[in-house]
């Protein structure tokens, strides 16, 4: 199945938005089909009809997952707003789907469902990789970017970041709070790639947030 066939089909959609509710509830190692079909007063036959079995329930949800994210990224127009701009939606996209993230559910399926898990996740990372790529090179075009970083590097290392941040979040425990270090990493990063002009423009927009919250 594809990224736009899941969106086509409501009625799958509303079936995998129940479902994973269920999960969150009770857990992924928890809930069976039986349970499923109880819970959502659902014949068998018709959950069925839909999927083939729990693993494939389970990569139909992978599969959404991803879709709303592609959905989110590409409808984002290059053309409205700056790189500096852009990066900052885009991070801050990562950051509420990253945070959103219950890590029991992550657990389980890392362990139950790692293929799949690992899987997606790979798609994910190479989405966001080349999306950093192409925010980089439209910030040096517009001078907001140094000349002199390197592409490849500077978005892997970023990228690298973020998929850490739930274990450098262990690290820590609690005595720094997730969204620091998501705000302490993003804005090294910034820092790190920008021109003065780039540098004024994200205090701009940084005194300009700060003043929505």
């Amino acid at each position: 199945m594809s990224h736009e066939a899941i969106f086509n089909d409501q009625k799958l959609i509303s079936l995998l938005d129940q479902i994973i509710q269920l999960f969150y509830k009770f857990g992924i190692r928890n809930v069976n089909m039986d349970d499923i079909s109880h819970h959502l007063k659902i014949s068998k036959k018709t959950l069925y009809q839909s999927f083939k079995s729990k693993e494939d329930l389970i990569e139909k949800i992978f599969l959404y997952d991803s879709s709303k994210w592609i959905n989110k990224i590409t409808g984002i127009d290059p053309n409205q707003m700056n790189a500096i701009d852009i990066i900052i939606h885009v991070s801050t996209m990562v950051y509420e789907d990253m945070s959103r993230l219950n890590p029991k559910i992550k657990f389980e399926m890392m362990k139950y469902y790692e293929p799949l898990f690992n899987k997606y996740s790979l798609q994910k990372q190479e989405h966001i990789y080349n999306y950093i790529i192409n925010n980089l090179l439209k910030g040096k075009s517009e001078g907001l970017y140094r000349q002199d970083i390197d592409n490849e590097l500077t978005a892997a290392l970023y990228l690298k970041n973020l998929v850490e941040m739930h274990s450098i979040d262990n690290c820590f425990g609690n005595e720094i709070s997730f969204d620091k270090i998501f705000e302490v990493m993003f804005e090294n990063h910034i820092r790190a790639v920008s021109t003065p002009a780039g540098l004024a423009y994200f205090e701009k927009r940084k005194a300009e947030l700060s003043h929505l919250e």
